[in-house]
């Protein structure tokens, strides 16, 4: 039998484990769906935003109790996690508040008099499949535009992460909304393929790796449903020059540890220019060395462990792989004894495209440095990726830095900053890092029924 499970990372124990959904199980939610669906998208808007501001309500008040929850689950430290379900709070506060204006009906001009509206309107039942790194927020930027637009959810949660899935699933019931407006489902990916051909389902948006953002488009694209993949990322961090250095380097590392640097959007490669490299790889470098980890339910712990033995596993390959084709590794590189899977803050140098390194994400605590002569080169290897999330750019002169900006294939560039998730800032990216976009209005332009309404004169 395939079980969802708790194992905390930073012990290696069971937790708790649920089975998956049967068939029958399947069927009744898909059913509950489309006919919660039928009312739901009837339902005045302002009841609708009632609902969600419920939703953000239950948020803040379990906010201790949902942190210690993924910090079980997936090691987020519970002071991060915290924050995670304040920025969630923060979405389902957005769209309860904005959405009913996104979804203002178009007037157009036409010729030959009369009137003609774009009149947004719902599509009907959406599945989300959800990772385990923000096990909260993922889920928010998915679900909140679409059940504010009218849209209801089906929602496949990460196996590692059943106890955050089912309080998310209390919270929408307890919140009020009715029945099948959410509902969460423990389905195996053999029972995803057979979710997305299902007609009842309209649609289908993704967070997570480039195979299942592949497998997921592919059965969506043969029966023709639409789909919003938000996959991995190797986010470039680009340096100018020498000014403000210190700031530029706490920001960096900060930028590759929050989450023990298990976010599609932290700063992943680091690329430097020759006058200022050997300074930054020394600086940089102590302060990864410095960082400690420690117990994730301690509120004082900032580094936690990677969620799953497997990953960490993975991890090390690649670095491994790296230092055997003559990478330099300045510091870290192995798993820390002792129980758990918690990882070294690890700093690669003399990266080269015979390695994995250079080419594949690195979903953990790993930093990879590159000297480069100016910005051009900077841009060119920025650009080399196979992905295209976001990115950052560091210098004193601004108009320099969104000049390197508007060069760089991502969906999102930072200046003077790493990556910020934000409700009113559209997220997503290029190339292979997915289709589509969240969050801001654009979160409500995706899943949309953009409906002609004519009267002729």
């Amino acid at each position: 039998m395939t079980y969802y499970r708790t194992i905390n990372p930073a012990t290696g124990e069971v937790v708790a484990e649920f089975p998956a959904a049967t068939a029958e199980e399947i069927s009744q939610a898909l059913d509950s769906a489309q006919s919660a669906y039928l009312s739901w998208r009837q339902l005045d808007l302002a009841e609708r935003s009632r609902l969600l501001r419920n939703v953000a309500s239950l948020y803040r008040e379990r906010a201790q109790e949902l942190a210690r929850i993924i910090s079980v689950e997936m090691g987020k430290p519970v002071s991060q996690g915290a924050g995670e379900v304040g920025l969630v709070a923060d979405i389902f506060d957005y769209y309860a508040n904005e959405g009913p204006g996104f979804m203002e009906d178009q007037q157009l001009t036409v010729r030959g008099g009369g009137e003609a509206i774009v009149r947004s309107a719902p599509v009907g039942v959406l599945l989300g499949i959800m990772p385990w790194n923000y096990p909260y927020y993922q889920v928010a930027r998915f679900a909140a535009p679409n059940l504010m637009l009218g849209n209801t959810i089906v929602l496949k949660h990460a196996r590692n992460c059943p106890q955050s899935a089912l309080a998310i699933q209390q919270i929408f019931d307890d919140a009020g909304l009715p029945a099948g407006a959410y509902v969460n489902v423990f389905a195996t990916n053999g029972q995803i393929a057979e979710i997305i051909a299902d007609p009842r389902v309209q649609g289908v948006s993704l967070t997570g790796s480039e195979r299942a953002g592949s497998a997921v488009a592919e059965v969506a694209g043969r029966h023709l449903k639409k789909y919003v993949l938000e996959l991995g990322g190797s986010d470039p961090f680009i340096v100018l020059d020498g000014e403000n250095l210190d700031a530029t380097i706490k920001a960096a590392v900060g930028g590759r540890m929050s989450n023990a640097g298990q976010a599609c959007t932290a700063s992943k490669r680091f690329m430097v220019v020759e006058d200022i490299y050997d300074a930054f790889v020394e600086k940089f470098t102590d302060r990864m060395a410095a960082i400690k980890h420690g117990d994730p339910l301690d509120s004082a712990t900032k580094f936690g462990p990677i969620a799953s033995q497997q990953a960490a596993a993975e991890l090390i390959e690649q670095v491994q792989d790296a230092v055997q084709k003559g990478a330099t590794l300045r510091t870290g590189g192995s798993l820390v004894e002792g129980a758990g899977s918690f990882m070294k803050p690890t700093v690669l140098t003399d990266v080269v495209p015979q390695m994995r390194a250079y080419h594949e994400e690195l979903f953990g605590p790993v930093a990879v440095i590159y000297k480069v002569k100016d910005a051009d080169e900077a841009i060119e290897l920025a650009n080399s990726s196979p992905y295209g999330l976001g990115g950052s750019v560091f210098s004193a002169d601004i108009a320099r830095a969104k000049s390197v900006a508007d060069r760089l294939d991502t969906g999102m560039v930072f200046i003077n900053s790493t990556a910020d998730s934000q409700e009113d800032l559209p997220f997503g990216g290029v190339k292979r890092s997915g289709v589509g976009r969240e969050l801001a209005r654009s979160g409500m332009e995706e899943f949309v029924n953009k409906k002609l309404i004519r009267t002729p004169a």
